[in-house]
Parts: C-alpha cells; sequence; structure tokens
C-alpha cells in the first residue's frame, strides 16, 4: 500500500532549545536564493511512497527509521510497545505525574509535531540511485545493500519472533538493530554483506542524513539552511547574526533580544572576528 506525506503547513515550530523557530519564515527573505527555494519546495511536497521498495521492503525501512529517529512509529509497533508498557506505567504512574508529562507536552509542542518522512527520503533517493559518489570495497552496490539488508533484518525477525520486523514491539527491533551494530547476525539472508557495515555505512548514515536534509530537523537545531545570498557574518563562538534561530532560553539568564541586540552593535559590525572575551576591543 501507498502512502501520501503532506507538507508541513505553517505553524509547525521547533521544540526545545530553539522553541517558536520555523526556518521556512526565511524563504522569501535575503537569506534564501531562487535555486534554494526550489530544492526545499521539492523537498517539503507531498509524496508517494513506496516508489522504488516494494511493500514488505518499505515497512521494514520506515521502522529502522523509527529506531533510529525516534519520531512516531508503525501502527503495529507502537500497538505492541503500549501492551508491553501498560501494566508497569500503571503501577507507577499517579495522577500528579500524568499532569506534569501533559504539560510537558503541551509546552514542547509534541501535538503539533509533524513527523519527517525519513523512509519516503531514502525510497526516492534510492529511486534516483544517488548513492555517495564512492563505495566501500566490502559494500555492494547502494540500491542492493539496502536491498540485501532490509530483506536480511525482516527474515531475522520472522526466524525470531514468528513476525516481520515492522510489526515487532521497539524493544525487539533494538535487539536486532543493535545486533546488527556488533556484526553478530549473519546467515544466507545477507548474502556476505557485514550486517555491522550495513549498520554503519547505510542505516546510520542514510537515516540521519535523510533527517536531517528536512527543514522541521532544521528547525530543531536552529539551522538557517544555505546562506544564499545574505551569507552569515558573526562567525566567532557565541555570536549570532540577528536573523538566526533565537534560543529559547540562555544558561546566564540574559535575554535572547538583549543578546542579538549585543551582536548587532556597531561595535560588533565593525568588528566580525573579535573574540567575545576581548575586553580591550570594547
Amino acid at each position: 500500500m501507498k502512502t501520501r506525506t503532506n507538507r508541513p503547513g505553517g505553524g509547525v515550530l521547533a521544540r526545545g532549545r530553539y522553541a517558536g523557530y520555523d526556518v521556512l519564515a526565511k524563504r522569501d527573505t535575503p537569506s534564501w536564493n531562487d535555486a534554494t527555494r526550489r530544492v526545499l519546495d521539492a523537498r517539503l511536497a507531498p509524496r508517494e511512497a513506496p516508489r522504488y521498495l516494494d511493500a514488505r521492503q518499505f515497512a521494514t525501512l520506515d521502522a529502522v527509521c523509527a529506531r533510529i529517529v525516534a519520531q512516531s512509529e508503525p501502527r503495529d509497533a507502537r500497538q505492541a510497545d503500549a501492551e508491553a508498557d501498560a501494566a508497569a506505567e500503571a503501577e507507577v504512574e499517579t495522577a500528579a505525574e500524568t499532569a506534569a508529562a501533559a504539560e510537558t507536552a503541551a509546552n514542547e509542542g509534541a501535538s503539533t509535531r509533524t513527523p519527517i518522512p525519513v523512509a519516503a527520503l531514502i525510497d526516492e533517493r534510492l529511486l534516483h540511485d544517488e548513492g555517495d559518489g564512492y563505495r566501500d570495497a566490502r559494500m555492494p552496490s547502494y540500491r542492493e545493500a539496502w536491498r540485501i539488508g532490509l530483506a536480511a533484518l525482516d527474515a531475522h525477525a520472522r526466524a525470531e519472533h514468528g513476525r516481520p520486523f515492522a510489526s515487532l514491539a521497539g524493544a525487539e527491533r533494538d535487539a536486532i538493530l543493535r545486533a546488527a551494530q556488533r556484526g553478530a547476525l549473519d546467515g544466507p539472508a545477507w548474502r556476505g554483506m557485514s550486517s555491522a557495515l550495513f549498520f554503519s555505512k547505510r542505516v546510520l548514515s542514510d537515516v540521519a542524513s535523510a533527517y536531517y536534509s528536512h527543514p522541521l530537523a532544521w528547525n530543531e537545531i536552529g539551522f538557517g539552511g544555505p546562506a544564499s545570498p545574505r551569507g552569515y557574518v558573526r562567525m566567532d563562538f557565541n555570536r549570532r547574526d540577528p536573523w538566526e534561530a533565537p534560543l529559547a532560553a540562555r544558561d546566564d539568564g540574559r535575554a535572547d533580544a538583549d543578546a542579538d541586540a549585543d551582536a548587532a552593535s556597531p561595535r560588533r559590525l565593525a568588528q566580525p572576528g573579535k573574540r567575545k572575551g576581548n575586553r580591550d576591543a570594547d
């Protein structure tokens, strides 16, 4: 079955360190040029998935991605995890703890978090055979490595648990992925490929790359995207340009508005490379 991912709408903002930051607000500013806008519009556009992998392979990939970068998980896995943890949670959870958790979730904007379609982004890269431009001699080709690895993970899950990898509880999937990371998985399904190399060269590399290629992930880390044509001026430690993501809070208690004003002061503009601790220059 194919699924469609929706383009994130307005109001999907960062949480945590850069709470309230929305990199897409920079779209029509001098921070981005037309080439950047075209690339990001394509990256944010609704997409059908899978387009390259078959349904079983894509379900396995989606379940893998959900464990590497935890966002939301496939329905079956969420249900299995909930059933496995329900009894323990019921014993320790109090009304006060529940209220505190709800307040935290509300403050962090968890209910508005749109999942990044990591599996769909990888599937699209596979469709166009967009490899790394090089290949570890111990690994098969980009597409072949993913086909073998996904099939092998699913085969191991079925042999050990009697269910597809995508239907396992989170802890069960984590155990299989950790075994792959250690190189402890082998057998005919791997067709001579090291599970450890598959984990490091493909799973970690491709999942993290896909996740952080998406503007919603940029919101989380305060990244403003390609700096063209405006560029970045204040390149020294603890300095920010006024158009960069403001911190939600500062350890020293200073307001972000004060910090940004300091960064934009005439002295700072005249001396963009000056160290923060160089009081003589002040």
